[in-house]
């Protein structure tokens, strides 16, 4: 008998994966590819839109026809700052450009000059000024430098939809792809943005469909329900908020450390912007406010440095243990620093903050460390003092709720050092080290549980370790 299954095509920057899960969300088949990239008109990368589309069919393709699976319903989920434009007959116009591409300066001082200035609007739209990130200025980038083009889109799709629309032929909008620093969606007026009206784009983004909605399909002679497809960032969040009812903040850690709080409802302030916060949008629409702090991209270059210095492997801080003793040592050592937050056990965020760049560990001689796991725990002392920053951003003392748990996953989730010293960043709060198979891709398939799936969605989806925070000592 074949087990009835959901498939899930999840398109990351780097991974094309397919992935099947069963009704109780265990993941029972999976296949991953990567497909090489391609230029655009200027000569910059881009993704190889006739390849994706190329490999994604095929994918569906093949899962339906797996002889032990029954494939019941279909959901996607992409990077997001990616539009596909669409002509009048559903074929591509132009590029997949990247989100990456730099932008002219030339038509930004001429955006902002006429929409701007760029705080208000990013207060508006909830979105830190991010050039090609801002995926309406990609669209707004398309029809004053490219008119040609322009004139043959019918619908600019973001990825997750284009994705769905070449299954079902449906073109839609839907609100985690738009409320994610598009500079498209008017937060306060839950609609698109004056300037996109008056830029008239908003004629060729589509109606917005539930994210949660899904279209019956025929697929190679079998009838799927398909839904309209997932910003990745949102959907790593649902299997959390499927899980948990107490108030939560999700520290999802990789290149970017983003803290992500669906529970906090204030507006974002225009001095939050200015440390790289945002809001995305559930997929039940509702805000969630975020920061984003570059620690895992830092941690990268600087173990780097340190394997070179100390002439071990760059794998080796694998290995390190949390050392307590190593911890007050470097904490007594650099109590007096003005630029660090060494000494921030317990520590309320200054109500002062500087930009995020990089950490001071940046700046420290490696020569004043005597051994490796030393220096790499000062390393983690230094981005833990941002991270507390960065994680206090997104939550104010009048949250909806006290938050009484903060959950990590991806790589510093395994990262003992990371994980001891946030739990005593936040000794008011539960630390919890948390781990899924696949977030993203089953946040996918949670958003349409109730068209495909009988079964309650269980309340075991998510691993957690607890980490408590130290006792502190009391003073002699």
């Amino acid at each position: 008998m074949k087990t009835p299954v959901i498939a899930i095509v999840d398109v990351g920057k780097t991974n094309k994966k397919v992935f099947l899960f069963d009704r109780q969300y265990q993941l029972v088949w999976e296949r991953s590819e990567q497909l090489t990239e391609t230029v655009d008109d200027d000569g910059d990368p881009c993704e190889d839109l006739e390849r994706l589309i190329n490999w994604a069919l095929e994918a569906v393709k093949d899962v339906i026809s797996l002889p032990d699976y029954d494939v019941q319903a279909l959901n996607f989920t992409t990077y997001g700052a990616s539009f596909v434009y669409v002509d009048k007959d559903g074929k591509p116009v132009g590029c997949l450009a990247n989100y990456l591409k730099p932008f002219p300066d030339d038509l930004r001082e001429q955006f902002y000059n006429q929409y701007g200035p760029s705080d208000r609007l990013s207060v508006g739209t909830a979105s830190p000024a991010l050039d090609s990130l801002n995926s309406g200025l990609q669209l707004y980038r398309l029809k004053h430098e490219r008119a040609d083009l322009f004139a043959q889109v019918a619908y600019a799709l973001h990825l997750p939809q284009y994705m769905s629309y070449l299954v079902t032929s449906q073109p839609v909008a839907e609100m985690t792809s738009i409320g994610c620093h598009t500079m498209l969606w008017d937060f306060q007026q839950a609609d698109y943005h004056d300037w996109v009206k008056q830029e008239q784009l908003d004629s060729c983004l589509s109606v917005l469909a539930p994210s949660d909605s899904v279209t019956s399909v025929s697929v190679g002679g079998k009838t799927l329900k398909v839904g309209v497809g997932l910003h990745d960032s949102s959907s790593a969040l649902i299997p959390y908020l499927a899980s948990f009812r107490e108030s939560f903040v999700l520290i999802s850690t990789g290149t970017w450390c983003i803290s992500m709080n669906p529970f906090n409802t204030d507006p974002l302030t225009a001095e939050e912007l200015q440390y790289d916060c945002l809001c995305y949008l559930t997929y039940k629409g509702k805000p969630v406010k975020a920061s984003r702090l570059f620690a895992g991209n830092e941690h990268e270059q600087q173990t780097k440095r340190l394997a070179a210095h100390f002439n071990v492997p760059e794998s080796y801080y694998k290995h390190v243990g949390y050392n307590a003793d190593i911890i007050s040592q470097l904490q007594r050592t650099h109590a007096n620093e003005a630029e660090t937050d060494s000494d921030w056990l317990g520590m309320t965020p200054p109500a002062t903050i500087p930009p995020f760049t990089q950490s001071a560990f940046v700046r420290r001689d490696l020569a004043d460390f005597p051994d490796y796991e030393t220096a790499y725990h000062q390393l983690m002392l230094d981005l833990m003092a941002q991270q507390l920053i960065s994680t206090a951003l997104v939550i104010p003392s009048h949250s909806v709720g006290p938050i009484s748990r903060i959950f990590v996953d991806g790589g510093f989730s395994h990262n003992p050092i990371y994980m001891n010293l946030l739990a005593a960043a936040f000794p008011d709060v539960d630390v919890w080290a948390a781990s899924v198979a696949q977030a993203t891709a089953l946040g996918a398939a949670l958003a349409i549980h109730e068209h495909w799936n009988p079964d309650p969605v269980p309340a075991d989806l998510i691993n957690l370790t607890y980490y408590p925070a130290p006792e502190v000592e009391p003073e002699s």
